[in-house]
Protein backbone atom coordinates (compact mmCIF):
# COMPACT_ATOMS: atom_id res chain seq x y z
CA UNK A 1 0.00 0.00 0.00
CA UNK A 2 2.65 2.40 1.14
CA UNK A 3 4.99 1.83 -2.70
CA UNK A 4 1.29 2.37 -4.75
CA UNK A 5 0.95 5.64 -2.96
CA UNK A 6 5.08 6.51 -4.02
CA UNK A 7 4.07 5.62 -6.91
CA UNK A 8 1.12 7.53 -7.44
CA UNK A 9 2.99 10.56 -5.65
CA UNK A 10 5.91 10.16 -8.44
CA UNK A 11 3.56 10.28 -11.31
CA UNK A 12 1.71 13.26 -9.82
CA UNK A 13 5.23 14.97 -9.59
CA UNK A 14 6.35 13.96 -12.77
CA UNK A 15 3.19 15.45 -14.58
CA UNK A 16 3.59 18.30 -12.32
CA UNK A 17 6.59 19.25 -13.06
CA UNK A 18 6.92 18.61 -16.85
CA UNK A 19 3.49 17.80 -18.28
CA UNK A 20 0.90 20.25 -16.43
CA UNK A 21 -1.69 17.91 -15.91
CA UNK A 22 -5.25 19.02 -15.57
CA UNK A 23 -6.54 16.48 -13.69
CA UNK A 24 -8.46 17.39 -9.61
CA UNK A 25 -5.54 16.73 -8.07
CA UNK A 26 -3.40 18.94 -10.20
CA UNK A 27 -5.80 21.49 -9.58
CA UNK A 28 -6.21 21.10 -5.55
CA UNK A 29 -2.29 20.95 -5.28
CA UNK A 30 -2.36 24.75 -7.15
CA UNK A 31 -4.75 25.53 -5.08
CA UNK A 32 -2.74 24.56 -1.99
CA UNK A 33 0.42 25.84 -3.43
CA UNK A 34 -1.24 29.19 -4.56
CA UNK A 35 -2.28 29.66 -0.42
CA UNK A 36 1.03 28.83 0.56
CA UNK A 37 2.57 31.26 -1.39
CA UNK A 38 0.23 34.05 -0.19
CA UNK A 39 0.37 33.37 3.03
CA UNK A 40 4.35 33.33 3.16
CA UNK A 41 4.19 36.69 1.23
CA UNK A 42 1.60 38.52 3.66
CA UNK A 43 4.10 37.21 6.64
CA UNK A 44 6.66 39.18 4.88
CA UNK A 45 5.23 41.49 4.14
CA UNK A 46 3.50 42.34 7.70
CA UNK A 47 7.52 41.12 9.09
CA UNK A 48 8.64 43.91 6.60
CA UNK A 49 6.23 46.45 8.57
CA UNK A 50 7.00 45.72 12.04
CA UNK A 51 10.19 46.18 11.35
CA UNK A 52 9.89 49.32 10.04
CA UNK A 53 8.05 50.35 12.16
CA UNK A 54 10.35 49.20 14.96
CA UNK A 55 12.91 51.34 13.36
CA UNK A 56 10.77 53.90 13.59
CA UNK A 57 10.10 54.22 17.03
CA UNK A 58 11.42 57.13 19.84
CA UNK A 59 10.33 60.54 21.55
CA UNK A 60 6.87 60.13 19.64
CA UNK A 61 8.22 61.60 16.39
CA UNK A 62 5.93 59.04 14.27
CA UNK A 63 2.53 58.93 14.42
CA UNK A 64 1.55 55.50 12.01
CA UNK A 65 -2.09 56.65 12.53
CA UNK A 66 -3.27 59.66 11.93
CA UNK A 67 -5.02 61.67 15.34
CA UNK A 68 -9.23 61.60 14.88
CA UNK A 69 -8.80 64.63 16.31
CA UNK A 70 -7.75 66.43 13.46
CA UNK A 71 -10.63 65.27 11.51
CA UNK A 72 -12.96 67.75 10.23
CA UNK A 73 -15.98 67.15 7.70
CA UNK A 74 -15.30 67.79 3.73
CA UNK A 75 -17.46 70.42 2.17
CA UNK A 76 -19.24 70.44 -0.84
CA UNK A 77 -21.17 72.26 -3.42
CA UNK A 78 -24.60 71.64 -4.18
CA UNK A 79 -23.98 69.18 -6.83
CA UNK A 80 -21.65 67.07 -4.61
CA UNK A 81 -18.12 68.64 -5.97
CA UNK A 82 -15.22 68.94 -3.83
CA UNK A 83 -14.70 72.09 -2.40
CA UNK A 84 -13.26 70.87 0.81
CA UNK A 85 -11.76 67.05 1.72
CA UNK A 86 -9.71 65.90 4.71
CA UNK A 87 -7.05 63.67 3.18
CA UNK A 88 -4.13 61.56 4.67
CA UNK A 89 -0.69 62.71 3.76
CA UNK A 90 2.84 62.42 5.10
CA UNK A 91 5.53 64.41 6.04
CA UNK A 92 8.83 63.55 6.12
CA UNK A 93 11.69 64.61 9.18
CA UNK A 94 14.77 63.78 9.17
CA UNK A 95 17.29 62.02 12.87
CA UNK A 96 20.30 63.74 12.65
CA UNK A 97 21.82 61.38 14.88
CA UNK A 98 20.59 57.88 13.33
CA UNK A 99 22.58 59.63 9.97
CA UNK A 100 25.70 57.09 9.07
CA UNK A 101 26.41 58.75 5.87
CA UNK A 102 25.36 62.38 5.34
CA UNK A 103 26.61 62.94 2.11
CA UNK A 104 25.54 60.30 0.92
CA UNK A 105 22.17 61.10 1.97
CA UNK A 106 22.23 64.43 0.91
CA UNK A 107 22.83 63.11 -2.18
CA UNK A 108 20.15 61.05 -2.29
CA UNK A 109 17.60 63.88 -0.78
CA UNK A 110 18.96 66.33 -3.46
CA UNK A 111 18.20 63.46 -6.48
CA UNK A 112 14.12 63.24 -4.73
CA UNK A 113 14.29 67.19 -3.46
CA UNK A 114 15.83 69.54 -5.94
CA UNK A 115 14.27 72.79 -5.24
CA UNK A 116 15.37 72.51 -1.82
CA UNK A 117 17.93 74.68 0.18
CA UNK A 118 20.26 72.05 0.74
CA UNK A 119 22.81 74.57 2.93
CA UNK A 120 20.03 74.76 5.38
CA UNK A 121 19.67 71.58 5.38
CA UNK A 122 23.28 70.60 6.15
CA UNK A 123 23.41 72.79 9.06
CA UNK A 124 20.24 71.15 10.51
CA UNK A 125 21.78 68.01 10.19
CA UNK A 126 24.71 69.49 12.19
CA UNK A 127 22.68 70.27 15.10
CA UNK A 128 21.71 66.60 15.63
CA UNK A 129 18.20 67.68 16.57
CA UNK A 130 15.01 66.18 14.73
CA UNK A 131 13.61 68.31 11.96
CA UNK A 132 10.63 68.51 9.81
CA UNK A 133 12.38 68.17 6.37
CA UNK A 134 9.43 67.96 4.05
CA UNK A 135 5.46 68.11 4.38
CA UNK A 136 2.90 66.52 2.49
CA UNK A 137 5.19 64.36 -0.05
CA UNK A 138 3.65 62.80 -2.83
CA UNK A 139 2.90 59.12 -3.06
CA UNK A 140 5.63 58.77 -5.66
CA UNK A 141 8.14 60.80 -3.52
CA UNK A 142 7.57 59.09 -0.91
CA UNK A 143 7.97 55.35 -2.44
CA UNK A 144 11.68 57.20 -3.46
CA UNK A 145 12.56 58.18 0.06
CA UNK A 146 11.31 55.19 1.59
CA UNK A 147 13.55 52.95 -1.06
CA UNK A 148 16.65 55.12 0.38
CA UNK A 149 16.65 52.56 3.59
CA UNK A 150 17.75 54.88 5.65
CA UNK A 151 16.96 54.82 9.26
CA UNK A 152 17.19 58.34 9.85
CA UNK A 153 13.85 59.34 7.95
CA UNK A 154 11.20 59.17 9.31
CA UNK A 155 7.62 59.12 8.16
CA UNK A 156 4.96 60.72 9.89
CA UNK A 157 0.91 60.38 8.39
CA UNK A 158 -1.15 62.90 9.18
CA UNK A 159 -4.51 64.21 8.35
CA UNK A 160 -4.44 67.48 6.05
CA UNK A 161 -7.36 69.60 4.78
CA UNK A 162 -6.83 70.40 1.01
CA UNK A 163 -8.79 73.24 -1.25
CA UNK A 164 -9.22 71.67 -4.63
CA UNK A 165 -10.98 74.57 -5.60
CA UNK A 166 -7.97 76.98 -4.26
CA UNK A 167 -9.20 80.51 -4.71
CA UNK A 168 -12.54 79.93 -6.02
CA UNK A 169 -14.68 80.07 -2.68
CA UNK A 170 -11.59 81.77 -0.72
CA UNK A 171 -14.12 84.02 1.04
CA UNK A 172 -17.24 81.60 1.83
CA UNK A 173 -14.79 78.40 3.13
CA UNK A 174 -12.45 80.16 5.16
CA UNK A 175 -9.34 79.00 6.91
CA UNK A 176 -7.94 76.88 9.77
CA UNK A 177 -4.62 77.77 11.95
CA UNK A 178 -2.23 75.37 13.18
CA UNK A 179 -4.21 74.02 15.78
CA UNK A 180 -7.22 72.88 13.34
CA UNK A 181 -9.36 75.20 14.19
CA UNK A 182 -11.66 77.28 11.89
CA UNK A 183 -10.72 81.43 11.85
CA UNK A 184 -12.71 82.46 9.47
CA UNK A 185 -15.49 81.53 7.12
CA UNK A 186 -17.48 78.66 7.07
CA UNK A 187 -14.79 76.68 9.11
CA UNK A 188 -15.06 79.19 11.73
CA UNK A 189 -18.53 79.54 12.46
CA UNK A 190 -18.61 75.56 11.86
CA UNK A 191 -16.27 74.52 13.29
CA UNK A 192 -17.82 72.08 16.22
CA UNK A 193 -19.67 71.10 13.40
CA UNK A 194 -16.90 70.08 10.75
CA UNK A 195 -15.12 68.39 13.89
CA UNK A 196 -17.82 66.00 15.35
CA UNK A 197 -19.90 65.60 11.45
CA UNK A 198 -18.72 62.69 9.55
CA UNK A 199 -21.06 62.76 6.65
CA UNK A 200 -19.86 66.10 4.04
CA UNK A 201 -21.22 69.76 4.83
CA UNK A 202 -23.32 70.22 1.69
CA UNK A 203 -23.51 74.37 0.46
CA UNK A 204 -26.16 75.74 -1.77
CA UNK A 205 -23.49 77.33 -4.29
CA UNK A 206 -22.71 75.26 -7.65
CA UNK A 207 -18.49 75.86 -8.44
CA UNK A 208 -19.46 76.05 -12.42
CA UNK A 209 -21.48 79.06 -11.80
CA UNK A 210 -19.10 80.56 -9.10
CA UNK A 211 -16.48 79.85 -11.68
CA UNK A 212 -17.60 81.64 -14.23
CA UNK A 213 -18.91 84.45 -12.33
CA UNK A 214 -15.34 85.11 -10.86
CA UNK A 215 -13.85 84.58 -14.44
CA UNK A 216 -15.77 87.48 -15.28
CA UNK A 217 -15.00 89.32 -12.28
CA UNK A 218 -11.50 88.75 -12.73
CA UNK A 219 -11.85 90.53 -16.64
CA UNK A 220 -13.38 93.28 -15.79
CA UNK A 221 -11.28 94.07 -12.99
CA UNK A 222 -8.42 94.46 -15.51
CA UNK A 223 -10.72 96.09 -17.75
CA UNK A 224 -11.98 98.63 -15.20
CA UNK A 225 -9.12 98.87 -12.85
CA UNK A 226 -11.71 98.60 -9.87
CA UNK A 227 -10.29 99.14 -6.54
CA UNK A 228 -12.41 95.56 -6.28
CA UNK A 229 -15.63 93.83 -7.08
CA UNK A 230 -18.43 91.34 -5.22
CA UNK A 231 -21.52 89.47 -7.00
CA UNK A 232 -23.75 87.05 -5.34
CA UNK A 233 -26.30 85.31 -6.99
CA UNK A 234 -29.31 84.09 -5.10
CA UNK A 235 -32.54 82.02 -5.24
CA UNK A 236 -35.20 85.03 -4.53
CA UNK A 237 -37.49 82.38 -3.18
CA UNK A 238 -35.42 80.43 -0.63
CA UNK A 239 -32.05 82.73 0.01
CA UNK A 240 -30.12 80.24 -1.44
CA UNK A 241 -27.18 81.38 -2.30
CA UNK A 242 -26.21 79.74 -5.70
CA UNK A 243 -22.50 82.24 -6.03
CA UNK A 244 -20.54 85.02 -3.91
CA UNK A 245 -17.72 85.92 -4.91
CA UNK A 246 -15.67 88.68 -3.40
CA UNK A 247 -12.02 89.95 -5.64
CA UNK A 248 -9.46 89.98 -4.79
CA UNK A 249 -9.49 86.69 -3.63
CA UNK A 250 -6.68 84.13 -2.59
CA UNK A 251 -5.37 80.38 -2.59
CA UNK A 252 -7.10 78.45 0.61
CA UNK A 253 -4.14 76.46 0.29
CA UNK A 254 -1.65 78.78 1.48
CA UNK A 255 -2.41 80.85 4.99
CA UNK A 256 -3.02 84.24 4.23
CA UNK A 257 -3.78 87.17 7.04
CA UNK A 258 -7.42 87.22 6.99
CA UNK A 259 -7.07 90.89 8.25
CA UNK A 260 -5.75 92.36 5.18
CA UNK A 261 -7.90 94.70 3.91
CA UNK A 262 -7.25 93.95 0.31
CA UNK A 263 -8.99 89.90 0.95
CA UNK A 264 -12.14 91.39 2.64
CA UNK A 265 -15.21 90.01 1.53
CA UNK A 266 -16.93 92.40 -0.07
CA UNK A 267 -20.42 90.64 -0.68
CA UNK A 268 -21.09 90.45 2.87
CA UNK A 269 -18.52 92.53 5.26
CA UNK A 270 -18.09 95.75 2.69
CA UNK A 271 -20.86 98.59 4.08
CA UNK A 272 -20.99 100.91 0.90
CA UNK A 273 -23.80 103.56 0.03
CA UNK A 274 -25.48 102.05 -3.03
CA UNK A 275 -26.99 105.01 -4.46
CA UNK A 276 -30.07 104.76 -6.81
CA UNK A 277 -30.95 101.07 -6.43
CA UNK A 278 -33.03 102.20 -2.69
CA UNK A 279 -35.18 104.17 -5.28
CA UNK A 280 -37.20 100.16 -5.82
CA UNK A 281 -37.31 100.79 -1.67
CA UNK A 282 -38.96 103.74 -1.87
CA UNK A 283 -41.39 103.41 -4.74
CA UNK A 284 -42.38 99.83 -3.16
CA UNK A 285 -43.32 101.49 0.48
CA UNK A 286 -45.49 103.86 -1.08
CA UNK A 287 -47.17 101.90 -3.23
CA UNK A 288 -47.67 99.58 0.01
CA UNK A 289 -49.10 102.05 2.14
CA UNK A 290 -51.33 103.82 -1.04
CA UNK A 291 -49.68 106.97 -0.83
CA UNK A 292 -48.71 106.64 -4.88
CA UNK A 293 -49.50 104.22 -7.87
CA UNK A 294 -46.76 103.63 -10.38
CA UNK A 295 -48.89 106.07 -12.80
CA UNK A 296 -49.54 108.52 -10.19
CA UNK A 297 -47.78 111.63 -11.53
CA UNK A 298 -45.20 114.58 -10.23
CA UNK A 299 -45.67 117.96 -11.99
CA UNK A 300 -43.05 120.53 -12.32
CA UNK A 301 -40.10 118.98 -10.59
CA UNK A 302 -37.31 121.43 -9.80
CA UNK A 303 -33.84 120.81 -11.20
CA UNK A 304 -32.70 121.62 -8.15
CA UNK A 305 -33.58 120.89 -4.15
CA UNK A 306 -31.80 122.71 -1.30
CA UNK A 307 -31.59 120.66 1.96
CA UNK A 308 -29.53 122.32 4.65
CA UNK A 309 -26.22 123.10 3.14
CA UNK A 310 -27.05 120.81 0.28
CA UNK A 311 -28.53 120.47 -2.73
CA UNK A 312 -30.06 117.43 -4.89
CA UNK A 313 -30.28 117.29 -8.17
CA UNK A 314 -30.50 115.21 -11.00
CA UNK A 315 -27.41 113.23 -12.48
CA UNK A 316 -28.99 113.56 -16.00
CA UNK A 317 -30.19 117.51 -16.87
CA UNK A 318 -32.04 115.70 -20.04
CA UNK A 319 -34.95 114.27 -17.06
CA UNK A 320 -38.19 116.10 -17.69
CA UNK A 321 -40.33 118.11 -15.18
CA UNK A 322 -43.65 116.13 -15.65
CA UNK A 323 -42.90 112.10 -14.29
CA UNK A 324 -45.04 109.32 -13.29
CA UNK A 325 -43.39 106.94 -10.45
CA UNK A 326 -43.12 104.74 -13.03
CA UNK A 327 -40.71 107.36 -14.85
CA UNK A 328 -38.88 108.41 -12.28
CA UNK A 329 -37.93 105.20 -11.38
CA UNK A 330 -37.18 104.33 -14.83
CA UNK A 331 -35.45 107.24 -15.27
CA UNK A 332 -33.71 107.17 -11.91
CA UNK A 333 -35.10 110.57 -10.80
CA UNK A 334 -33.29 111.90 -7.93
CA UNK A 335 -35.99 115.03 -7.12
CA UNK A 336 -38.97 112.54 -8.02
CA UNK A 337 -37.81 109.89 -5.44
CA UNK A 338 -37.71 112.74 -3.03
CA UNK A 339 -41.14 113.77 -3.41
CA UNK A 340 -42.51 110.16 -3.07
CA UNK A 341 -39.90 110.25 0.18
CA UNK A 342 -41.81 113.30 1.45
CA UNK A 343 -44.84 111.61 1.45
CA UNK A 344 -43.69 109.09 3.00
CA UNK A 345 -42.47 109.94 5.97
CA UNK A 346 -39.70 109.18 8.00
CA UNK A 347 -41.17 106.82 9.99
CA UNK A 348 -43.18 105.29 7.40
CA UNK A 349 -40.14 104.55 5.16
CA UNK A 350 -37.92 103.54 8.07
CA UNK A 351 -40.39 101.02 9.22
CA UNK A 352 -40.18 99.28 5.57
CA UNK A 353 -36.85 99.37 5.36
CA UNK A 354 -37.02 97.86 8.36
CA UNK A 355 -38.95 94.96 7.00
CA UNK A 356 -36.63 94.32 3.96
CA UNK A 357 -33.24 93.79 6.19
CA UNK A 358 -31.16 96.92 4.99
CA UNK A 359 -30.98 98.58 7.97
CA UNK A 360 -29.58 96.46 10.53
CA UNK A 361 -26.74 93.26 10.82
CA UNK A 362 -28.12 90.30 9.10
CA UNK A 363 -27.95 86.94 10.49
CA UNK A 364 -25.70 84.83 8.51
CA UNK A 365 -23.81 81.62 7.64
CA UNK A 366 -20.25 83.16 8.17
CA UNK A 367 -19.47 85.80 10.37
CA UNK A 368 -18.03 88.34 8.54
CA UNK A 369 -20.77 90.34 7.70
CA UNK A 370 -20.66 94.40 8.10
CA UNK A 371 -22.81 96.45 9.68
CA UNK A 372 -25.01 99.49 8.34
CA UNK A 373 -23.62 103.26 9.65
CA UNK A 374 -25.99 104.12 12.08
CA UNK A 375 -27.88 107.82 11.45
CA UNK A 376 -30.18 110.08 13.05
CA UNK A 377 -33.48 110.73 10.65
CA UNK A 378 -34.42 113.97 10.13
CA UNK A 379 -35.88 115.91 7.17
CA UNK A 380 -33.05 115.92 5.24
CA UNK A 381 -32.24 112.56 6.20
CA UNK A 382 -35.22 111.67 4.61
CA UNK A 383 -34.96 113.41 1.39
CA UNK A 384 -31.16 111.94 0.60
CA UNK A 385 -32.50 108.00 1.82
CA UNK A 386 -35.48 108.31 -0.44
CA UNK A 387 -32.61 108.28 -3.49
CA UNK A 388 -29.80 105.62 -1.78
CA UNK A 389 -27.47 108.30 -0.29
CA UNK A 390 -26.77 109.30 3.21
CA UNK A 391 -27.40 105.41 3.92
CA UNK A 392 -25.64 102.06 3.94
CA UNK A 393 -25.70 98.50 3.93
CA UNK A 394 -24.15 95.40 2.25
CA UNK A 395 -24.38 93.37 -1.00
CA UNK A 396 -25.80 91.07 0.66
CA UNK A 397 -28.56 92.87 2.22
CA UNK A 398 -29.16 94.02 -0.71
CA UNK A 399 -29.67 90.81 -2.60
CA UNK A 400 -31.85 90.02 0.06
CA UNK A 401 -34.27 93.20 -0.12
CA UNK A 402 -34.54 92.73 -3.86
CA UNK A 403 -35.44 89.06 -3.02
CA UNK A 404 -38.51 90.12 -1.17
CA UNK A 405 -39.57 93.12 -3.37
CA UNK A 406 -39.37 90.20 -6.48
CA UNK A 407 -40.92 87.47 -5.02
CA UNK A 408 -44.39 88.45 -4.38
CA UNK A 409 -43.16 89.91 -0.91
CA UNK A 410 -42.12 86.85 1.06
CA UNK A 411 -39.79 86.81 3.71
CA UNK A 412 -36.33 85.07 3.04
CA UNK A 413 -33.04 84.23 4.61
CA UNK A 414 -30.01 84.29 2.32
CA UNK A 415 -28.21 80.75 3.16
CA UNK A 416 -24.92 78.92 2.04
CA UNK A 417 -25.95 75.39 3.71
CA UNK A 418 -28.19 73.61 1.73
CA UNK A 419 -31.31 73.00 3.50
CA UNK A 420 -34.03 70.12 3.25
CA UNK A 421 -37.02 71.20 0.60
CA UNK A 422 -39.75 71.13 3.64
CA UNK A 423 -37.67 74.02 5.22
CA UNK A 424 -38.25 76.09 2.60
CA UNK A 425 -42.42 75.40 2.27
CA UNK A 426 -43.63 77.58 5.01
CA UNK A 427 -43.31 81.20 4.17
CA UNK A 428 -44.51 84.77 5.52
CA UNK A 429 -45.65 87.86 4.12
CA UNK A 430 -44.14 91.15 4.93
CA UNK A 431 -45.20 93.24 2.02
CA UNK A 432 -49.07 93.39 0.93
CA UNK A 433 -49.56 91.33 -2.08
CA UNK A 434 -49.28 93.00 -5.28
CA UNK A 435 -46.49 95.01 -4.71
CA UNK A 436 -44.51 92.64 -6.52
CA UNK A 437 -46.55 92.94 -9.87
CA UNK A 438 -46.29 96.30 -10.04
CA UNK A 439 -42.49 96.65 -9.14
CA UNK A 440 -41.10 93.79 -11.70
CA UNK A 441 -42.95 95.59 -14.91
CA UNK A 442 -40.46 98.77 -14.07
CA UNK A 443 -37.59 96.45 -13.27
CA UNK A 444 -37.71 94.94 -16.78
CA UNK A 445 -38.69 98.48 -18.47
CA UNK A 446 -35.66 99.54 -16.99
CA UNK A 447 -33.08 97.30 -18.86
CA UNK A 448 -35.38 96.66 -22.30
CA UNK A 449 -36.54 100.54 -23.04
CA UNK A 450 -34.12 103.36 -24.03
CA UNK A 451 -34.99 106.13 -21.02
CA UNK A 452 -33.86 103.47 -18.98
CA UNK A 453 -29.97 102.88 -17.56
CA UNK A 454 -29.25 99.16 -17.80
CA UNK A 455 -29.77 98.31 -21.16
CA UNK A 456 -26.49 97.08 -21.57
CA UNK A 457 -28.22 94.15 -19.47
CA UNK A 458 -30.72 93.22 -21.80
CA UNK A 459 -29.77 89.66 -22.56
CA UNK A 460 -31.91 87.57 -25.53
CA UNK A 461 -34.25 85.21 -23.57
CA UNK A 462 -33.71 85.78 -19.95
CA UNK A 463 -36.01 88.56 -19.49
CA UNK A 464 -33.82 90.48 -16.89
CA UNK A 465 -34.85 93.34 -15.10
CA UNK A 466 -32.78 95.73 -12.26
CA UNK A 467 -31.58 98.62 -11.38
CA UNK A 468 -28.47 100.32 -11.17
CA UNK A 469 -27.13 102.44 -8.28
CA UNK A 470 -23.97 104.75 -8.64
CA UNK A 471 -22.87 106.68 -5.90
CA UNK A 472 -19.53 108.91 -4.56
CA UNK A 473 -18.00 107.11 -1.74
CA UNK A 474 -17.71 108.96 1.57
CA UNK A 475 -14.07 110.85 2.30
CA UNK A 476 -13.43 112.91 5.68
CA UNK A 477 -15.66 116.56 5.41
CA UNK A 478 -17.71 114.66 2.57
CA UNK A 479 -17.51 113.02 -0.78
CA UNK A 480 -14.25 111.92 -2.94
CA UNK A 481 -14.39 111.21 -6.85
CA UNK A 482 -14.03 107.63 -6.01
CA UNK A 483 -17.50 105.83 -6.93
CA UNK A 484 -19.24 102.56 -5.89
CA UNK A 485 -21.29 101.33 -9.01
CA UNK A 486 -24.01 98.96 -8.22
CA UNK A 487 -26.76 96.68 -10.41
CA UNK A 488 -29.30 94.97 -8.54
CA UNK A 489 -31.07 92.45 -11.38
CA UNK A 490 -33.82 90.17 -10.98
CA UNK A 491 -34.70 87.66 -14.07
CA UNK A 492 -37.01 86.61 -15.22
CA UNK A 493 -38.86 89.90 -14.53
CA UNK A 494 -42.28 88.03 -15.33
CA UNK A 495 -41.34 85.26 -12.69
CA UNK A 496 -38.51 86.02 -10.66
CA UNK A 497 -36.12 83.40 -9.68
CA UNK A 498 -32.92 85.02 -9.06
CA UNK A 499 -31.35 88.20 -7.79
CA UNK A 500 -27.95 88.78 -9.20
CA UNK A 501 -25.80 91.81 -7.40
CA UNK A 502 -22.57 93.47 -8.99
CA UNK A 503 -20.89 95.73 -7.31
CA UNK A 504 -17.77 97.28 -8.53
CA UNK A 505 -15.77 98.90 -5.86
CA UNK A 506 -14.22 102.38 -7.37
CA UNK A 507 -14.08 101.59 -11.03
CA UNK A 508 -12.50 103.68 -13.82
CA UNK A 509 -13.23 104.24 -17.61
CA UNK A 510 -11.99 102.52 -19.95
CA UNK A 511 -11.04 104.50 -23.55
CA UNK A 512 -10.47 100.89 -25.28
CA UNK A 513 -13.53 98.35 -24.14
CA UNK A 514 -15.51 97.31 -26.58
CA UNK A 515 -19.59 97.61 -26.27
CA UNK A 516 -21.86 95.46 -28.36
CA UNK A 517 -25.06 97.29 -28.74
CA UNK A 518 -27.98 94.57 -27.74
CA UNK A 519 -30.84 94.01 -29.88
CA UNK A 520 -28.88 97.01 -32.39
CA UNK A 521 -26.24 96.50 -35.33
CA UNK A 522 -23.14 98.56 -34.30
CA UNK A 523 -20.87 98.62 -30.79
CA UNK A 524 -19.53 101.27 -29.32
CA UNK A 525 -15.83 101.53 -28.06
CA UNK A 526 -14.89 103.67 -24.73
CA UNK A 527 -16.91 103.97 -21.35
CA UNK A 528 -18.36 107.49 -21.74
CA UNK A 529 -19.62 108.02 -17.97
CA UNK A 530 -18.02 106.13 -14.98
CA UNK A 531 -21.84 105.21 -13.60
CA UNK A 532 -23.36 101.72 -13.57
CA UNK A 533 -25.05 101.72 -16.39
CA UNK A 534 -21.81 101.69 -18.26
CA UNK A 535 -19.50 99.43 -15.44
CA UNK A 536 -21.51 97.21 -13.29
CA UNK A 537 -24.48 96.61 -15.89
CA UNK A 538 -22.05 95.46 -18.32
CA UNK A 539 -20.22 93.01 -16.11
CA UNK A 540 -23.97 91.43 -15.25
CA UNK A 541 -25.09 91.03 -18.83
CA UNK A 542 -22.01 88.97 -19.58
CA UNK A 543 -22.42 87.26 -16.53
CA UNK A 544 -26.18 86.33 -17.33
CA UNK A 545 -25.05 85.58 -20.92
CA UNK A 546 -22.31 82.81 -19.69
CA UNK A 547 -24.59 81.28 -16.46
CA UNK A 548 -28.23 81.41 -17.80
CA UNK A 549 -27.55 78.15 -19.98
CA UNK A 550 -26.51 76.22 -16.89
CA UNK A 551 -29.27 77.65 -14.66
CA UNK A 552 -31.61 76.47 -17.34
CA UNK A 553 -30.27 73.07 -17.50
CA UNK A 554 -29.54 72.48 -14.07
CA UNK A 555 -33.39 73.18 -13.29
CA UNK A 556 -32.10 74.39 -9.66
CA UNK A 557 -35.00 74.35 -7.12
CA UNK A 558 -37.57 77.56 -5.83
Amino acid sequence: MNNKKNIILEEYENEFSYKKSKTNLDIQFNRIAFIFFLFLMISVIYSIQLLHLGSLKSEGEVKSIPNIKDYRADIVDRNGIYLVKTVSSIDIGISPIEVIDKKKLLINLKWIFPKKDYAEVEKKLNKNKFFKFEKTISSINYQKIMSLGDKAIRPEEKLTRIYPQKNLFSHIIGQIDNENNGISGLEKSFDEELKQRKKPLQLTVDADIQFLIREELVRFQSIFRSKGSAAILMNVNNGEIISMVSYPDFDLNKREKIVDLNFINRATKGVYELGSVFKTFTVAAGLEEGLIDTNTEFLNLEKRLQCGKNSITEYDNKIPSDLTVEQILIRSGNVGSVRIGQRLEIIKLKTFLEKIGVLKKIKFDIEEVGEPIPFKWGKCKLATVSYGHGITTTPLQLAKAYAIISNGGFAVEPSLIKKNLEEHQQKKRIIKAGISEKINPILRKIVATKEGTAGLANIDGYEVGGKTGTANKTSIGGYSKAKVNTFAGVFPASNPKYVLIILLDEPKTSSDYVYEYKNKKGSYTGTPFNTAGWTSVEVAGKIIEKIGPILATKHIEN
